[in-house]
Order: structure tokens, then C-alpha cells, then sequence
């Protein structure tokens, strides 16, 4: 069976029990980044037999994990923090293991878009979670049809892209459109600045540094 495991996104008390239970009895843990996950491992005194496990060697490493399932091996995903398939890899290792009949168990726990979503004060009724945006083809034409939904927004962002990022909000959403930005959820400077996009891209260019992850809520586009 392949477990998809989540991983704390900034405080380790967030692991569930259940998280550590299946981390401790699986036979191999793969990993997106071994040198992030090996000292959370070594924290939680968790000793498994490690593989590392992503965007760049998924497609080659994929059959040889699916004949150890298929051999009884109980293997567990983790990515280098959250829910692995949320802006991680993980897809092309569930799909390759439902075609060829193999149970996935996800488990519930981390991600960082739920709790800026919720906290946001935006509704959360219906919303559409776009992750992170194209960097060059089709980012302009996401942009656009981004704007124009009615219902809450969720995107992502790195720090050293924020501002522009922000700016070409303004420009697609308009600067009065409401909006969450929050960084570094669940971590010590974890910090939420809720205002129109322009007086939020205003307050952050003020900053002397952007540092951390960003999660922007939009509010939807209003009849």
C-alpha cells in the first residue's frame, strides 16, 4: 500500500498521531528532499529506510517503487512540507499505482492553503485553489480568467516573486478588489496582511525584505 503522508508546513506539533504511526511501521519512506526530511525523521525518532522522490527523477524511479508495492512493501510519501499532490509531486506515482490496482491511503493533516483561506475573512463557500502560476506561457491568460471568477481565489507565491506578482494583480483583478496575503503559515513570523490588493502591495513594498512563503486570497469578482 502507498501512504501519502503529510508534513508539517512550519510547527512539528502540527504531525498527526496517525501521521507518526504509519511513518514508523512502513517498510520504505520516500522523500521529496532527504535533507529536509531526515531531521524531521530523526526529530520524531523515526529510522526507516529513506529514497528520494521527485519532480526530477519521478518518472524514472516510478516503475521500480511499483514493483516494491507489488513485492508487499508498505511504503509512505512525504514531500518537503504539507500534503503531498498540493503543489508537490505525488500525482504520477498515485495515477501509475491505480492503474495497476494498488491501494492509496492519503492522509488527512498539513497544507497551507486552508488555513489562509479560512482565516482570511473572504468566503469560503466555494473556491477555486490555482497553486502556484506559470512562470512564462499562459500566466498572462490564468491571470485573466482568474479575475474574472466569482468565487475566492487561492495562489501561491515565493518571496522573490511577491511584488511583482502583486502588481500584476492590481492590473488583472483591480486595485480594489479585497485580499489576503499571509506568510510563512505556522511558523514563528507567520503573518497575515488583509486589505484591497493595492494597499496590500503598497504595505509590503514598504517592507525592507520579502522573506517566507506567501499564500494570497482573492476575493471572488462581484456581479
Amino acid at each position: 500500500m502507498l501512504y501519502l503522508v503529510p508534513t508539517p508546513i512550519g510547527n512539528l506539533s502540527d504531525i498527526t498521531a496517525r501521521a507518526l504511526q504509519t511513518l514508523k511501521d512502513v517498510d520504505l519512506i520516500l522523500a521529496e528532499d532527504t535533507r529536509n526530511s531526515k531531521p524531521m525523521l530523526k526529530h520524531f525518532g523515526i529510522e526507516k529506510n529513506i529514497q528520494s522522490f521527485h519532480s526530477n527523477n519521478e518518472h524514472q524511479a516510478t516503475n521500480g517503487i511499483i514493483e516494491k508495492l507489488k513485492q508487499g512493501f508498505n511504503i509512505a510519501y512525504i514531500t518537503d512540507a504539507g500534503t503531498p499532490g498540493i503543489s508537490d509531486p505525488a500525482y504520477l506515482l498515485v495515477h501509475a499505482c491505480r492503474a495497476e490496482k494498488i491501494d492509496v491511503i492519503a492522509l488527512p493533516g498539513a497544507t497551507a492553503f486552508v488555513p489562509a483561506l479560512v482565516a482570511s475573512g473572504l468566503p469560503t463557500e466555494k473556491f477555486f485553489f490555482q497553486g502556484f502560476l506559470p512562470l512564462k506561457k499562459g500566466r498572462k491568460t490564468q491571470l485573466e480568467f482568474l479575475a474574472e471568477l466569482p468565487c475566492t481565489v487561492v495562489i501561491y507565491e515565493s518571496p522573490h516573486r511577491l511584488l511583482k506578482f502583486l502588481s500584476e494583480c492590481v492590473q488583472h483583478f483591480g486595485g480594489d478588489r479585497p485580499c489576503s496575503a499571509v506568510k510563512e503559515i505556522s511558523k514563528i513570523y507567520e503573518k497575515h496582511y488583509r486589505n484591497s490588493l493595492t494597499e496590500v502591495f503598497e504595505e509590503l513594498s514598504a517592507l525592507p525584505k520579502i522573506q517566507g512563503e506567501w499564500v494570497l486570497v482573492i476575493d471572488g469578482k462581484k456581479k
